[in-house]
């Protein structure tokens, strides 16, 4: 699959780290299963991972964090 952002890059299996906000609340995620870009680094995550990402997000906002790191595989 080519990268849409590139248009020349080839689309293959890694990782990402990402950073999502919720009102106040920034969690950045390492680990992030993704197809990621050989020419330029860009990363796109499926809608599965996409949904888990906002998920915990939202429950993080809804405790009270307001900054946090958290690595994919264990959330």
């Amino acid at each position: 699959m080519k990268c849409d952002i590139c248009g020349n890059g080839e689309l293959i299996e890694g990782t990402t780290t990402m950073m999502l906000q919720k009102d106040e609340t920034i969690v950045v995620f390492r680990g992030v299963p993704a197809f990621v870009c050989d020419q330029c680094g860009e990363a796109y995550t499926d809608s599965s991972v996409t949904a888990k990402l906002h998920q915990i997000v939202h429950e993080e906002a809804a405790r009270g964090l307001k900054e946090g790191f958290i690595q994919y595989s264990a959330a």
